[in-house]
């Protein structure tokens, strides 16, 4: 018992012997201490910020070497690798003065998590902040502001990402750290993600196969949940928006508190909305919704170990538009409709090792989708279930040469209990391995990996042959090897290069195997193809960037080749009064980009004008277009930041002019939609009264009331036109 009680006592010792702590003072080139400097560790969720004397402190660290960044409202963000081997580590910093308003965020959609300028993958970043104050109703809208990314839309409730022409199961959604799962087959099946609670969304717009498998061919999109406070403090607030045109509100309200060690946190989300109202002042029948969202989430850590809980529930009531008729401001959905219930779970965990570490990430998702035709008892009810896990080992540093070795996997259930199936009950089946290897000299970085996946697919037998809704129970397996090679360096001081070639894949899913019935979101009778293939791409992609005090330049280019690629066509056959349609594959290409300008002239630094250019063409290898790619577009935005003394902090006035083209190139089922532009407006600023602190934004969006019709409406076949003008108000109190 001695024995035992002396070895516990030496483990506890060299266990608190290996703590680290990181002190120093942050001033700028006067030697002036700058307070209020955020200093942060993200890949050990630490951050704390400076006092008054610019001092800085971060306790319980673990050996290593980590990326610290250092941003200021007034200056450059710093960016810088330290090197943590010591009980205490001084590391006083400078800043410059901001010129380059250039944000350095760490990227963690991306394996080695390094800053986005040291990331050899063009990777788009933005803080859900800025997609609100551009005044979008839902995440989807916010998100198609984005160059390169588009919205299947379905009214204002149900919104489908598209990345560089490519959707469906051909974009991955990673949502708390772990792969999102929702029957996103169906074009009518929304993203089911609530923006409260999420700080960040990540765009990789290409094939991200090597890191995620199968599903990420097209991209992906990763949403960062918000930050736990800092250490041994306490936040809460309230927020709440008003939109003029769905007379709808959006609550929210948060609470958080950490120690050192221990973190929590709560959020609770509510939306409401009536039927939109388009620009020729008619409301669009049953296009209202009902939303209510709630996160939890608990951390510890230690300089040897951090792990992270996280839960969400979401529960959609969405009306299913289908005409212009009764005109009514009810809020509660009416037949048809979908009731959505969706919950993810997970734990991220962290074993910081001598000079390497090991990161073990576990999910669970459910997805409960009903829809109802015309009376409460539900025709279709899926039932999705879904755990995955993601292994990942970094291993010790060899000079300038990281490796990381990653397993993945993903067990899935699909369960039907409702009259009508889509799909049949079917088990999937993942696994994965994976090695990746970054190498960094002077000013460039080279960056390889390869990968080998394999899913499994069985489904059960349902119905009798030959008759509507029989599925014949099939058990198939798709394996592919993948890789990746990327370059990334600085042509000068202010020209940048990123070069990367990869490749992809998507199994089929169980809609395009399976099908036998009609398609009621669709209108179509549709038939699946057991013998489909893997779909397999190849993308280029080249992007430069430029940038000095006065501007930055940047272009994208593109050119994806894929191989089988899987679309649904129709066969000339009617049964019971619909069209029938079945799925085949042919090899296509997609070529395009994106090139933009962000103007800050130096020194009129509160004057930024960004413009940007959007195109993508999608061609079979008969010259057919590809059905579903978005028109070209044009955004240019022109914003002025202010300071009002101490009342009023970060304000900002902007307006924006939005032209979408017209959109010729289309597949055999698609009707062509003309041009339009629209125009937007929006304020805010926070706001100091007192004791009293609180921020506001207001927004107008579609200024003029434009009647048109986006070319990704599902409601454009019935010449439903988008929404009209639309005025949000917004205000958020720290409590």
């Amino acid at each position: 018992m001695k024995s035992f009680f002396t070895a516990l006592f030496v483990g506890f010792s060299l266990l608190t012997w290996s703590q680290n702590a990181l002190n120093g003072i942050v001033s700028d080139s006067n030697k002036k201490p700058l307070e209020k400097a955020l200093i942060s560790i993200p890949e050990l969720h630490k951050e704390t910020y400076t006092n008054a004397k610019g001092e800085y402190s971060i306790q319980n660290l673990p050996s290593g070497n980590f990326t610290l960044l250092v941003t200021h409202a007034e200056f450059d963000v710093f960016s810088s690798t330290i090197s943590l081997d010591k009980t205490i580590v001084i590391y006083d910093i400078t800043l410059e003065e901001e010129h380059t308003h250039h944000i350095d965020e760490i990227i963690l959609s991306t394996v080695f998590n390094k800053v986005q300028s040291l990331n050899v993958m063009k990777v788009e970043h933005s803080s859900v902040k800025a997609l609100q104050q551009k005044g979008a109703s839902t995440l989807m809208e916010g998100l198609a502001t984005i160059p390169g990314v588009a919205n299947i839309s379905t009214g204002t409730s149900i919104g489908k990402p598209v990345i560089r022409g490519l959707s469906g199961n051909r974009v991955l959604v990673y949502s708390q750290g772990v792969r999102l799962e929702n029957q996103q087959f169906g074009e009518e099946h929304g993203l089911g993600l609530n923006d409260s609670g999420i700080e960040s969304v990540e765009v990789i717009k290409g094939p991200a196969s090597l890191l995620y498998g199968s599903d990420a061919l097209g991209g992906v999109l990763y949403f960062n949940s918000e930050k736990f406070a800092q250490p041994n403090s306490y936040q809460a607030d309230f927020g709440q928006k008003y939109f003029s045109n769905t007379l709808g509100c959006n609550s929210t309200f948060g609470l958080k508190s950490s120690s050192e060690n221990w973190k929590f946190l709560v959020r609770g989300g509510y939306n409401s909305h009536a039927d939109y109202k388009t620009g020729n002042g008619e409301r669009v029948t049953n296009s209202r919704f009902e939303e209510t969202d709630a996160k939890i989430g608990f951390g510890y850590s230690n300089s040897a170990f951090s792990t992270t809980f996280r839960y969400n529930i979401n529960n959609l009531n969405l009306g299913l538009p289908e005409a212009v008729g009764e005109q009514t401001t009810n809020r509660n959905p009416d037949f048809p409709k979908q009731g959505v219930l969706g919950q993810i779970m997970s734990l991220h965990n962290t074993f910081f090792l001598k000079n390497s570490k090991i990161e073990a990430d576990f999910g669970y998702i459910s997805n409960k989708r009903k829809e109802f035709e015309d009376s409460p008892v539900a025709l279709l009810d899926m039932n999705l279930q879904t755990f995955n896990y993601d292994l990942k080992y970094f291993l010790p540093k060899f000079g300038k040469i990281e490796t990381i070795i990653g397993l993945q996997g993903m067990n899935q259930t699909n369960k039907n209990q409702g009259e009508e199936l889509l799909i049949p009950n079917a088990n999937t089946k993942d696994i994965g391995g994976l090695i990746t290897t970054s190498y960094e000299w002077e000013k460039n970085i080279i960056q390889a990996g390869i990968r080998f996946d394999s899913r499994t697919i069985s489904t059960e037998n349902h119905g009798m042959i030959g008759a509507e809704g029989y599925f014949e129970a099939i058990n198939k397996q798709f394996n592919s090897f993948n890789a990746s090679l990327g370059y990334k360096t600085n042509l000068t001081d202010k020209i940048s290069m990123r070069l990367n070639v990869a490749s992809g894949f998507r199994a089929p899913n169980l809609a395009e195997l399976t099908s036998n019935g009609v398609h009621e979101g669709s209108n179509r009778y549709e038939i699946g193809n057991a013998n489909l293939k893997n779909e397999q791409n190849i993308q280029t992609d080249l992007n430069l960037e430029y940038g000095n005090e006065h501007f930055e330049v940047f272009v994208n280019g593109f050119y994806n080749h894929m191989t089988n690629y899987i679309f649904i066509s129709p066969t000339g056959a009617i049964i019971d009064d619909n069209i029938v349609y079945h799925y085949v594959q042919s090899n296509a290409k997609l070529f395009g980009g994106e090139a933009g300008i962000h103007i800050h002239p130096h020194p009129i630094d509160w004057l930024h004008i960004t413009s940007s250019f959007e195109s993508v063409t999608a061609q079979k290898d008969n010259g057919n277009h590809l059905p579903l790619i978005p028109a070209n577009k044009w955004n240019t935005t022109f914003r002025s930041n202010f300071k009002l003394g101490k009342s009023i902090t970060e304000g900002y006035v902007m307006t924006s002019i939005e032209t979408t083209f017209s959109q010729n190139n289309i597949s055999e089922f698609e009707t062509k939609t003309p041009d339009y532009t629209l125009v937007h407006f929006g304020l805010g600023g926070k706001f100091t009264i007192g004791n009293l602190k609180f921020e506001t934004t207001l927004n107008a969006n579609n200024v003029l009331d434009r009647t048109y019709v986006s070319h990704l409406s599902r409601l454009k076949a019935d010449g439903i036109a988008n929404i009209g003008r639309n005025i949000v108000l917004g205000i958020n109190f720290n409590l």
